[in-house]
């Protein structure tokens, strides 16, 4: 394991560009810590370094993909992501507190998190519905990436019309969140949510639109037919 990661971290140090770092920094409000490596050439570096790796097993990729996360570089937790991701196929239900885990400790931006979330989380919960509780309980976290996580694991699922009971479960659980990491994650899991469940969605934002934050309102409207835009928008 030892040489897999050191390799791949050479070929990370090799490829970093100043002027990528610094784009990378300006987009967001949190420490990073990034190579500064552009999306393309760092895809192609995981690829070409999972090919690599003899030993595929799901327990050798997630020690792996756990080494990655911890060094809180950035572009180390995408390809901690896309490893664990690679797995999926292996995932069981005992995963779930191992992704949670992870999550807590090492999540710090928003890009990780719905990199992970959107992906691996979601995969999971699909193939194992009866932890979508467990979503429930993430909501409640004093964690902004924890709360976020809650909600973006269900960005999938929802555009293909899944789980839409226990959406509106955890948007009441996140509705009167302050963080606006969080208002945009469980207002982005509705606008999903409103491709296959348009009206249920509208009739639901509606209900809530006196105290729901207007930032979560907006985003969950974005992708509905004007005049339930308008609607949902009137004072």
């Amino acid at each position: 394991m030892k040489n897999i990661i050191e390799n791949l971290r050479s070929d990370l140090i090799a490829n970093a560009d100043e002027k990528s770092r610094q784009a990378h920094e300006r987009f967001f409000r949190e420490e990073i810590n990034p190579y500064g490596i552009k999306s393309a050439v760092l895809s192609n570096i995981s690829r070409s370094h999972y090919k690599l790796i003899a030993d595929k097993s799901k327990s050798n990729i997630f020690s792996l993909s756990e080494e990655l996360w911890a060094s809180g570089k950035f572009e180390e937790s995408f390809i901690a992501c896309n490893w664990s991701y690679n797995v999926r196929k292996y995932y069981e239900p005992a995963d779930f507190e191992i992704f949670g885990r992870w999550i807590d400790n090492y999540v710090s931006n928003w890009a990780s998190c719905d990199t992970f979330c959107n992906h691996n989380v979601g995969t999971f919960i699909e193939m194992y519905p009866e932890y979508l509780d467990g979503l429930k309980i993430w909501a409640t976290s004093q964690k902004r990436w924890v709360k976020r996580a809650a909600a973006v694991s269900l960005i999938a699922p929802a555009r293909r019309g899944k789980f839409l009971k226990e959406i509106f479960e955890i948007a009441d659980i996140l509705h009167s969140d302050k963080d606006d990491m969080v208002q945009k994650g469980y207002g982005w899991m509705l606008k999903a949510a409103s491709k296959t469940h348009e009206r249920e969605v509208f009739d639901y934002v509606l209900s809530k639109k006196k105290t729901m934050p207007r930032t979560s309102l907006r985003y969950a409207i974005e992708k509905m037919a004007d005049e339930l835009k308008a609607k949902a928008m009137e004072k």
